[in-house]
């Protein structure tokens, strides 16, 4: 009977620590199938990139029952752009939103986006980049280690400056905060003005000291970091159009299954049309949102940028071909 009882903790004791060495094994299991990716970009939260991610997000998370997920990080909380690609070409992060005017630094006919006066419309961008030439772009950008799996549209480009704008003249000799690209930068110029190169963060304390008189930008940022506080005045140029391009790490993308491959792309595809559906409604609900916040918007003779625009463009499709060919596909 002293013999029978004392067996009875022992094998009750190895019943519990079998029971436990199977909890942990499933558990390290869920935790090796569980995967979040890291995703940067340089837009702040409440930006049309920034949602359209989220909603990747969802969607993916959707479709892989939740072992799947993108951790955002915005407002440059990875590093700059430059910062952003070296962590995606080594493997460090999986996914970014990278603007085109970085990427055309490294792929010279993404350079198309930016012609002045192609696109009138984010509707009109947005029915670009399902085109041949626009997904050809993204194929290219594979020799740079990057995997492009579409685009997200910010806004139309304005101007928001300290003093209203109302002509061409009104430009000249204008410190105006422009993204670092060779078309933006010839752009202002021929216009007289002083293209300036910023980040988004430095942008607002620049224009209160008045190291700025005025930014090309979109109204979701504009919104979202509330520049209409030190600069309340917006001419309504329409001058630009301005993709983000989404991009995966090829590094990560090769190790993936063809199956999970296709779980990611279509999960973005979706993403993707819905982004551009929301950036159209977005483009009236902001202009009242400023307006609403007692922003001057200001008339603007369009017609008198032609010139200029004309300029630009016969630049641009007399030095690329491929450009060429993205401006006669969406002109």
């Amino acid at each position: 009977m002293k013999n029978s009882f004392n067996q009875i903790p022992r094998a009750f004791g190895k019943a519990v620590l079998s029971v436990a060495l199977l909890a942990a094994t499933a558990t390290a299991s869920l935790t090796a199938q569980a995967e979040t990716l890291r995703m940067g970009m340089v837009t702040p939260p409440t930006h049309i990139w920034n949602k359209t991610s989220e909603h990747f997000n969802d969607n993916l998370q959707a479709a892989t029952s939740g072992k799947t997920k993108i951790m955002i990080f915005p407002l440059s909380k990875l590093g700059g752009e430059q910062q952003m690609i070296d962590l995606l070409q080594s493997g460090g992060i999986q996914l970014a939103v990278l603007t085109a005017g970085v990427l055309s630094n490294r792929e010279d006919s993404i350079s198309g986006w930016f012609l002045p006066g192609l696109f009138d419309s984010v509707a009109d961008a947005a029915a670009a980049t399902q085109r041949p030439e626009a997904q050809k772009m993204l194929k290219k950008l594979e020799a740079d280690k990057l995997v492009g799996l579409g685009y997200t549209l910010a806004g139309m480009r304005h101007v928001i400056s300290l003093q209203p704008m109302t002509s061409v003249d009104d430009f000249a000799n204008k410190k105006i905060r422009s993204f670092p690209n060779k078309v933006f930068n010839d752009w202002w110029q021929e216009l007289g003005a002083a293209p300036t190169a910023m980040p988004l963060s430095e942008v607002s304390p620049a224009l209160t000291t008045n190291l700025l008189d005025a930014v090309d930008v979109d109204l979701d940022v504009v919104v979202g970091l509330k520049m209409y506080q030190q600069a309340p005045n917006l001419t309504l140029t329409n001058h630009m159009a301005f993709p983000g391009i989404v991009v995966a790490s090829k590094k990560w993308w090769d190790s993936l299954t063809d199956e999970k491959r296709e779980t990611v792309m279509k999960s973005f595809k979706e993403a993707e049309s819905w982004g551009f559906k929301q950036q159209e409604a977005a483009e009236v609900s902001n202009l009242e949102k400023l307006k609403a916040e007692g922003v001057q918007v200001n008339s603007f003779a369009k017609a008198s940028l032609q010139p200029v625009m004309n300029k630009i463009s016969g630049k641009y499709l007399s030095e690329n071909p491929d450009i060429k060919a993205f401006y006669s596909e969406n002109k």
